[in-house]
């Protein structure tokens, strides 16, 4: 069993998606390989097969991996409920809710938990790829780490170090990264590799040079810029999109503080037909076919942000004149009566006024509802697969006109009588071509176009492990990975 380690100078340096490239690059070597990422702070997870949530990203990865998620693969996920708080979930499932001074204290707790995981896979696995989080240099979290070098020093594993050289300042990041590192945890990094680079490799060759004299560790490679690549984004919203049609179906998102699931969105925003928009604080909201309400991981206060931007009026009017509206997870539950939070799950414990546009009202509960789960939308009988992840119970008469019937046997959401309003808690509906068709001509467009979203993922991820061949010395990739 070997076990290598990749960290990143920054957050957003390449980590998640060279980690998923090295899956997939090790898959087709014909070795067997599992993801995992002992921390992960995230308002995007996914659900396991084992019925828990982890992190998207590790979901990505065990994909590049040919797997079936799996708790263990991310044992410690963090959910930010506000500015120094985060709801903590050990092993898939919500343990407590903590401000940072607590999780610092807690972190050693946590680390049983990380290391437990670590031990199943690597019983499993003889190759585990591990993903770091932020940068091993930050100073002010070095003590009881469990996300970098504290658990590469646990288990004893190499590491490669990354740096985005789009940024800016590359060898900066890499060498004082570096500098800042206990010796024995430099003596752990046994390779660099920079990503996102554009232009002429001849130009960058001396730097490379140095830097492999100032430090004494090889360049594993320069990965290329590449502008059309996806895989789902952790650190924020992806806002880029592909090249439109003529005629396209304007879709807005409001951005609120804590949306959560935001890759809900990026089958729309690949999609030639949809013109996506989102739209942040401050901003006023323009016409559109269609308003999509986005999951939020503090819903009530989420409320108020919306109703203090004028959201809510801007909305409503937007409904008189005929456009649709779309609540999903959270949305849904902002679109009803009431959203009551007795235990202060998600903030202060109260009560708050929904947008009142569906007959229910919805209770957050202790227990997380976790679940993948297949059915037929009531719009055209689309078949949908998709995920369920919350804590609220809703109940009222509008459900009585679902928007989902479940194979389970359950019924999922509601629908206005009029037909301008569908809510439901599942996530990733539209990654279901025929839901997502259906979903889009209800919103007015005509003569869709059909998207493969999970072919146009496996082809990004061959497409990463492509590069990998290509760019990195995969003769030191291999005996870092013991094969």
């Amino acid at each position: 069993m070997t076990t290598l380690m990749v960290q990143g100078t920054t957050s957003d340096a390449g980590k998640s998606t060279l980690v998923t490239a090295l899956c997939r690059w090790v898959t087709r070597q014909g070795v067997s390989v599992v993801p995992f990422k002992p921390q992960n702070m995230a308002l995007i997870s996914a659900v396991t097969a084992d019925g828990g949530e982890i992190g998207r990203a590790q979901a990505v990865q065990a994909q590049a991996a040919n797997l079936e998620p799996h708790t263990d693969m991310n044992p410690v996920l963090l959910k930010p409920n506000s500015d120094t708080g985060a709801q903590v979930i050990i092993h898939g499932r919500a343990v407590t809710t903590m401000n940072a001074v607590a999780y610092h204290d807690y972190k050693a707790i946590a680390m049983q938990a990380v290391l437990a995981s670590h031990e199943r896979l690597s019983a499993a696995y003889p190759v585990v790829m591990v993903e770091g989080a932020g940068s091993p240099a930050e100073i002010n979290l070095r003590a009881g780490d469990i996300a970098n070098m504290g658990f590469a020093e646990a288990v004893d594993c190499p590491v490669v170090l990354i740096a985005d050289i789009n940024r800016g300042g590359v060898f900066a990041h890499l060498v004082g990264t570096l500098e800042l590192l206990s010796p024995s945890e430099q003596a752990r990094i046994k390779g660099f590799i920079i990503n996102r680079f554009r232009g002429d490799l001849a130009l960058l060759q001396p730097g490379l040079d140095w830097l492999e004299a100032r430090t004494g560790k090889p360049v594993i490679g320069v990965l290329p810029y590449v502008m059309d690549l996806h895989l789902e984004a952790e650190d924020g919203i992806d806002q880029r999109q592909t090249d439109k049609a003529d005629q396209v179906l304007k879709v807005l998102v409001p951005v609120l503080p804590r949306i959560s699931n935001h890759t809900d969105f990026d089958p729309l925003r690949l999609h030639p037909q949809v013109d996506l928009q989102f739209i942040g604080p401050g901003q006023a909201i323009p016409p559109a076919d269609l308003i999509i309400l986005p999951g939020s991981k503090s819903v009530r206060s989420d409320l108020a942000c919306l109703r203090a931007n004028g959201w809510d009026s801007a909305i409503s009017r937007h409904l008189r004149y005929g456009g649709k509206v779309l609540g999903i997870c959270g949305g849904l539950q902002m679109l009803g009566e009431q959203v009551h939070d007795p235990l202060g799950l998600e903030g202060a414990p109260g009560s708050s006024a929904g947008l009142g546009w569906l007959a229910f009202e919805t209770q957050l509960e202790q227990e997380k509802q976790l679940r993948n789960v297949r059915g037929r939308l009531a719009l055209e009988d689309a078949p949908v697969t998709g995920y369920e992840i919350h804590a609220g119970v809703t109940t009222g008469p509008a459900l009585e006109n679902a928007a989902v019937q479940l194979d389970d046997g359950r019924c999922d959401g509601a629908q206005s009588v009029d037909g301008q309003i569908f809510g439901t808690y599942l996530h990733g509906l539209f990654e279901s071509p025929a839901a997502c068709s259906a979903l889009l001509r209800w919103a007015g467009l005509q003569a869709v176009q059909e998207v493969d979203y999970h072919g146009l993922r496996e082809r990004d991820i061959e497409r990463l492990a492509d590069l990998v061949e290509k760019h990195l010395d995969t003769g030191l990739l291999r005996q870092l990975c013991g094969f």
